[in-house]
């Protein structure tokens, strides 16, 4: 699969909640998530913090995928039932290799997230 594809199917999966293929995407070696407000080291931390978020998830809807070789972009709108929070606009870089994600970067309003989680933040590993 293309870089592209890989990623569009990461997003689909977490889109419907499947988090154990989600996984089957992201690297087992030299993973890194960076967010503004977090970092995680290894697939499976970024996996728990995201199962934590299914609980607020209303939809997931991509707005734009494009890619540029092994980089790949997505502009999302992540919706909740949160009402505080609302909707979230994120920005995902992906780097992927030998048909595995191992960099997600996420730009968002960090401020929203770290008010909901009462600033109660996950730390690297």
């Amino acid at each position: 699969m293309q870089p592209k594809d890989i990623v569009a199917q990461f997003i689909s999966d977490i889109h419907a909640q499947r988090l154990d293929e989600a996984k089957t995407l992201l690297a087992a070696e030299e993973f890194e998530y960076v967010g503004p407000n977090m970092r995680f080291l290894s697939r499976d931390d970024m996996l728990a913090y995201q199962f934590g978020m299914v609980a607020i998830q209303k939809d997931l809807v991509l707005r734009q995928l494009s890619a540029d070789g092994e980089h790949v972009f997505a502009i999302l709108d992540y919706r909740t039932h949160f009402e505080p929070i609302g909707d979230v606009r994120l920005a995902v870089w992906f780097r992927v290799r030998n048909e595995k994600i191992h960099t997600v970067e996420a730009f968002y309003n960090a401020a929203v997230v770290e008010n909901m989680l009462g600033g109660n933040l996950p730390s690297a590993r």
